[in-house]
């Protein structure tokens, strides 16, 4: 079996299906692992959605920022922003059944004979393994209860609480764990989220900033994080127990494919 670690889609199914032929991806015999944002931005987000949902076990995801917003839209807690091209997928006749697939998506997925975590956007460097699937598990509960419109969706678009604290409660507790797994580029040098800043490490000038990953991990080196969210790293992190997946290709850059077991990366160009 070969496992194949795919970056943000964003809706650029073309380019996915072009990586796909060049490894003579299989569903019968391989696995596809996707690090979140399968949607928006570019106009096949409903066609990149049918696929990872027919593929069933062949696909491993991991919920995105963009993503969870999909849900939001879906239950009309927000209005469509017109760059994401997300209006076929919404009034698709099976729409339903897509964000009913969606609610049973995790935010982390581990590969632990390979000593892989994969989340969308990082992991709090301050979290160990038991404590980054407790938390991401109770958010997978509560997106799949019948409230969760109201209960979770409808309350998670705010930036605090900034910092862990195990004495987070309910909703708080929720929302840390989803910023930090989805939204999460840079942190302060006390470890708080920072969500205004979205440039390359090489271009942020801010002294009191560090991106995530080069802060003491409790999760690495044991481990290798595999995320996405961030394409303006362009997949550089100049370390290897995290790889970055995200290069762009929705803003005209390409897709990034990692085949693990040959630990090398094949690219597709955004096609025009």
């Amino acid at each position: 079996m070969a496992h194949y670690f795919v970056g943000d889609i964003q809706g650029c199914f073309h380019e996915l299906s072009l990586l796909l032929q060049k490894v003579d991806f299989t569903p019968s015999k391989d696995q596809l692992w996707a690090v979140g944002d399968l949607i928006a931005r570019d106009p096949d987000s409903l066609a990149t959605l049918r696929f990872f949902e027919s593929l069933q076990d062949s696909a491993k995801v991991v919920l995105g920022n963009h993503d969870l917003h999909l849900l939001a839209l879906h239950g009309k807690l927000k209005k469509i922003n017109p760059q994401d091209k997300l209006s076929e997928l919404l009034n698709a006749p099976d729409i339903n059944n897509l964000i009913g697939w969606i609610r049973q998506q995790p935010l982390v997925r581990t590969l632990p004979e390979h000593n892989i975590i994969m989340t969308h956007a990082g992991v709090p460097p301050q979290w160990d393994i038991d404590t980054l699937t407790s938390e991401a598990k109770q958010v997978s509960i509560a997106l799949k209860k019948d409230d969760y419109l109201t209960a979770l969706i409808a309350k998670m678009y705010t930036n605090t609480p900034q910092q862990w604290n195990v004495d987070l409660k309910g909703v708080d507790r929720l929302r840390y764990c989803i910023n930090a797994l989805t939204r999460m580029r840079f942190l302060h040098l006390d470890g708080r989220l920072d969500f205004d800043c979205k440039s390359s490490p090489l271009k942020q000038t801010t002294t009191n900033l560090k991106p995530w990953f080069e802060f003491d991990s409790l999760c690495a080196p044991q481990n290798t994080l595999v995320f996405g969210h961030w394409a303006a790293l362009m997949g550089q992190t100049n370390n290897a127990h995290f790889n970055a997946l995200d290069t762009g290709c929705c803003w005209g850059e390409h897709l990034t494919l990692w085949h693990l077991e040959n630990n090398e990366k094949i690219t597709q160009k955004r096609v025009i």
